[in-house]
């Protein structure tokens, strides 16, 4: 029997040459496929498949070829939502109506670049001397794009969707854990009529794939979403060579509460934002910042509210929590819980397992905590979250910024004026008011301090995969008039 083919280089299904990963449902805690990983050299297959799509055909220079075939893939994947959605959860636990928003946000994204690239055009402007300046946008290269394991196929859209708009060739590699809808997206690309090389998959952990693709000198630009410590290594490797780099890392985002929002609404958002996919968000709202004079009356309904939460399989309808991607991710998160009890916070409710199969965990709040614990500072990537109460504006503003991070924030309040005002005061690449969660392809997304470097969506995100070329015209060549 043939071992099956799940890489995807120039063209073409290869079969790995590197380890054998099993794919786990973490629902259950059992294999539902076995994938076999890029080796070293397949990797660099890889970026010379891409380097020669860029050098040798036309998809650098021919938006028309690169709309239509952003299109045909947001259709094709549009026709597969329901079978997308179903692996994306079976893959990683997400509740099954999140997988299809999942899918159907991915398809507006390959859409949005399509209309973008489509109607960008060069900035000319004649100049005080005379002559006349044209300033174009071209594509980098070859991208090694690298993606988490939290929103597997959505933040991979993030990355290939302008990349390819862009005219750049890519090297996608997904999480060695969640690697099924990537290769279910290769199937895409290979039904339409996308020069070969253009689009590649490997799949792998960081070593020895990752690593690769960031050291190889034919990649132009990395682009990374993921921990803090891998993206600093990244940076780094990067900086060496002076490879483009684009990093999306980790966040510690508060939610404000001022004391005029309404209590039930707050809770409600509150709850959203700390346990939307299970708290394993980037910019999940795992610090709730809350007025004094409110406190009690918030924390009463919030545990009153948690305790009707549907946490259970993910493939039915009417689940809001599913299972932690991993049984060792869900040791990790334990091992948090552990550490707030020991610095003396208090838990107030859940942080316990659920069922005797998969990887369940009941949404953890801790109350009482110090700005300077561990559980407040560090990104868990998880469903617990902290609450903490401040006086005045001014504190809460110190609290909120009070951590390495600044993915994103949220203020609540029906006094818009002050809400802005806050808004204005935080460090924060994203910040909703009377809202969370929602990100906008229109918009860019990215973060302050040590959240990450450039942006992605929005204009912003196609910028991030151009380089920016002046060029002057004098139309004519006359003596410089410099020189006696």
């Amino acid at each position: 029997m043939n071992p099956p083919k799940h890489l995807y280089i120039g063209g073409k299904w290869y079969s790995g040459e590197g380890s054998e990963r099993q794919m786990i449902n973490p629902t259950n805690g059992c294999v539902f496929t076995e994938v076999r990983e890029a080796s070293k050299n397949q990797t660099g297959d890889a970026v010379r498949a891409a380097r020669y799509a860029y050098n040798e055909t036309t998809w650098r220079t021919d938006i028309k070829k690169r709309v239509n075939s952003l299109n045909k893939l947001a259709d094709l994947l549009e026709e597969q939502t329901e079978q997308f959605a179903i692996a994306e959860t079976t893959n990683t636990g997400k509740p099954i109506r999140e997988s299809r928003l999942d899918i159907s946000d991915s398809v507006s994204c390959l859409r949005y670049y399509a209309n973008l690239v489509s109607n960008r055009k060069a900035w000319i402007k004649k100049m005080p001397d005379g002559t006349k300046s044209r300033v174009i946008e071209e594509p980098i290269g070859v991208c090694a794009l690298i993606v988490p394991w939290n929103f597997p196929l959505l933040l991979g859209m993030w990355k290939i969707a302008p990349a390819l708009a862009a005219g750049n060739t890519v090297v996608f590699k997904p999480s060695e854990l969640t690697a099924i809808t990537a290769i279910k997206f290769a199937e895409l690309v290979d039904q339409c009529d996308i020069p070969p090389g253009v689009f590649n998959l490997v799949l792998g952990g960081g070593t020895p794939v990752g690593q690769a693709l960031v050291k190889h000198p034919d990649v132009d630009k990395v682009s990374f979403t993921g921990g803090s410590d891998t993206g600093r290594k990244i940076n780094e490797q990067c900086a060496s060579s002076f490879k483009r780099v684009s990093l999306e890392l980790g966040g510690k985002s508060p939610i404000i509460v001022l004391e005029d929002a309404d209590i039930k609404a707050a809770v409600e958002w509150g709850i959203f934002g700390s346990f939307f996919n299970q708290g394993e968000v980037c910019v999940a709202s795992s610090r709730l910042l809350i007025h004094k004079s409110i406190y009690q009356s918030f924390v009463e309904y919030f545990l009153e509210k948690l305790q009707r939460i549907n946490v259970g399989n993910p493939l039915d309808e009417g689940t809001e929590i599913g299972p932690v991607i991993s049984a060792g991710h869900r040791e990790k998160i334990e091992n948090y819980i552990e550490i707030g009890k020991s610095e003396g916070a208090r838990l107030l409710y859940g942080g316990q397992r659920v069922g005797e199969k998969g990887y369940f965990l009941s949404p953890a709040v801790f109350t009482e905590v110090k700005q300077s614990m561990r559980i407040v500072q560090e990104e868990i990537f998880g469903p617990v979250v902290t609450i903490q109460t401040f006086r005045d504006d001014n504190e809460a503003i110190e609290l909120a910024n009070g951590t390495l991070y600044g993915l994103a924030a949220g203020v609540l309040s029906n006094d818009f004026e002050r809400a802005e005002r806050l808004a204005s005061c935080l460090k924060a690449g994203t910040i909703w008011i009377n809202s969370y969660h929602t990100p906008y392809v229109e918009a860019p997304w990215g973060g302050f301090k040590q959240s990450g470097i450039g942006r992605e969506l929005g204009p912003q995100g196609l910028s991030g995969y151009t380089e920016v070329k002046h060029i002057n015209l004098n139309n004519e060549l006359k003596p410089v008039g410099w020189y006696k």
